[in-house]
């Protein structure tokens, strides 16, 4: 049994209806519940929760002060390479896209270490492209060797692997696992995954069991935010988070918010279903207000402003200073990103930004790091 068994329950239409079906009474008893099932997310999700912004924000800001305190882990990716063999529709590093390709040597991940370490970054993202034959696992457990020296918590967001591979990953100091199913939807998978061993759903579908079973720390989950109807996706990605959180019991669990950002290279993928900022604050306070453990994770996709408003709102987790490219701290180039970075300021800007909003930055995994409570700040009231 997989989540992939689960999922073959559930047909997308149907749910998508469900969803948009909620009304207010709907709603109202999603915010009353102590602990929301998976009908009041899809209520909390819904357009009928529109209305309900400020209480969700509210109650949303509440429960991550009472479960996280007033902390905001700090982390930073470093691509290692953008070499890919799968031909994604929606990203710049896909195979077919007339880009300048390159893999990192040591030499050069050290470089790119000793630029990072420039901030106090304690907890570091290794991220490459889907190319099991040049970025190997090999290859992934001599960089991380290297980033020993420098970090003391090593996360990876690299092609799906088999539970032997991750448990051997583990003995080079893996603390955490990031794949994103990208969309739930079974039927319309293929149009955005065009070659490739992406192309496979279930096996992607099924990292999450395989990475929990080989005894990982931390994983984490996500859907790409554009592909498909948003609300939709967010229901089936919240599917998988209870699932696991119910068999995986150990395992601790993190929600990212991809949404779809413009690439070098061909003509660029346009989304059919964009999401606005307004309608990603709803998320973020859905995902909080169905799970008090999860982090909730927002990257330099998204403005300095938009990040600086919800930070008090349900994330934890934020990356500053981010590149994109293979060896861009070090030598920065745009030719090589996988996508344009929205959120240019310095770590030390944003660690500036948290300060402001009275909290606490740090630069490390630190799950029981806990403060005193500080006074709620004004709610969200901007919206796309």
């Amino acid at each position: 049994m997989s989540y992939y068994d689960t999922i073959l329950r559930y047909d997308w239409e149907t749910t998508r209806r469900a969803i948009y079906a909620k009304n207010d009474a709907d709603v109202e008893r999603a915010l009353a519940a102590e602990r929301p099932t998976m009908d009041d997310f899809a209520a909390l999700v819904s357009p009928a929760a529109d209305k309900y912004l400020g209480e969700m924000a509210s109650k949303s800001y509440a429960t991550t002060r009472r479960r996280f305190g007033n902390v905001m882990q700090l982390y930073v990716p470093l691509y290692l390479a953008n070499i890919c063999q799968n031909h994604c529709v929606y990203c710049g590093f896909n195979c077919t896209n007339k880009i300048h390709r390159a893999i990192l040597t040591p030499e050069e991940i050290h470089a790119e270490a000793q630029a990072i370490k420039r901030d106090p970054f304690q907890h570091i993202l290794l991220v490459t492209g889907e190319a099991p034959r040049s970025s190997s696992v090999q290859y992934l457990a001599d960089s991380m060797k290297i980033m020993q020296r420098y970090f003391e918590q090593i996360s990876i967001e690299v092609q799906p692997l088999d539970t032997d591979e991750y448990r051997l990953l583990k003995d080079y100091g893996l603390h955490a696992v990031y794949v994103y199913q990208e969309t739930y939807n079974r039927d319309r998978y293929p149009v955005y995954h065009l070659r490739g061993k992406k192309t496979n759903y279930r096996y992607r579908l099924e990292t999450p069991d395989r990475l929990c079973e080989a005894g990982v720390h931390k994983m984490g989950l996500g859907n790409l935010i554009g592909l498909e109807d948003w609300r939709t996706e967010a229901y089936f990605t919240a599917l998988h988070l209870r699932y696991l959180e119910n068999r995986y019991w150990r395992t601790k669990y993190s929600v990212a918010f991809p949404r779809l950002r413009p690439y070098v290279g061909e003509d660029g993928f346009n989304p059919e279903h964009p999401a606005s900022e307004r309608n990603l604050f709803q998320l973020i306070c859905a995902y909080r207000l169905l799970s008090e453990d999860v982090e909730l994770s927002i990257s330099t996709r998204e403005s300095a402003d938009f990040r600086d408003r919800v930070m008090p709102f349900g994330v934890t987790v934020i990356s500053a200073g981010s590149k994109t490219t293979p060896g861009g701290y070090a030598h920065p180039n745009r030719e090589l990103e996988q996508w344009s970075i929205n959120d240019n300021r310095t770590p030390r800007e944003v660690e500036a930004a948290v300060r402001a909003k009275g909290l606490d930055p740090v630069w490390k995994d630190w799950s029981f790091f806990m403060q005193e409570e500080v006074e709620t700040p004004a709610l969200l009231t901007h919206s796309a």
